[in-house]
């Protein structure tokens, strides 16, 4: 009966955990965007992304966005800016849209595989997941959209991409010491959903 109500809590916990990084997500959404020209505006959600793979794991961290992101296609205007629905992801920036979710499940796998022995172990961990899967794996979605969407060469659409770069690695170095600042003071939390 203990291990039926373990696994009942833990499966609660986790429900909890996806719920609240939907919602971070949609909190991140409050914060004004940057319209640039080519259709693609500069958010605070990528950093929602990285930390959703980062702090919660490649599975959980995938289902978090993917929860968002289906709320926003069925209408709710929680991307930045107030949008939502449908129309979101046939416009240029679909491809980072849609990359949302991979990009937090490859931070999420990269955090699993990374050591963590210490917090400044896992802040350089977490900044090292948050380059592949919030920046690189993320860009490379964002680039295909813009070349499938915006009719652009995949050399224009790399070009165009390079202006949201110096942004994201902020956003990256953000996203290690906000998991530095949870190791020390939570030092069970499990980072990558890794349970050693």
């Amino acid at each position: 009966m203990n291990t039926s109500a373990s696994v009942s809590r833990s499966g609660a916990a986790s429900m909890t955990q996806i719920a609240l990084f939907a919602a971070l997500m949609a909190v991140l959404g409050l914060i004004p965007k940057i319209d640039l020209p080519m259709g693609v505006p500069i958010t605070a959600q990528s950093l929602g992304v990285m930390l959703a793979g980062v702090l919660l794991g490649p599975r959980r961290g995938f289902q978090a966005i993917a929860l968002f992101l289906t709320a926003v296609a069925i209408g709710l205007p929680l991307l930045s800016g107030g949008r939502g629905g449908l129309g979101v992801f046939l416009a240029p920036s679909a491809g980072y849209l849609i990359g949302y979710a991979p990009a937090a499940l490859i931070t999420g796998l990269f955090m699993y595989w990374l050591p963590q022995r210490t917090p400044m172990r896992i802040a350089g961990s977490a900044l090292v997941a948050s380059l592949m899967g919030g920046l690189i794996a993320l860009h490379a979605m964002g680039v295909a959209g813009l070349m499938f969407m915006a009719q652009l060469t995949f050399k224009q659409a790399f070009f165009a991409t390079l202006a949201f770069v110096p942004g994201d690695v902020i956003k990256c170095v953000l996203c290690a010491i906000i998991a530095h600042s949870i190791a020390r003071g939570m030092p069970d939390w499990h980072f990558g959903g890794r349970r050693d």
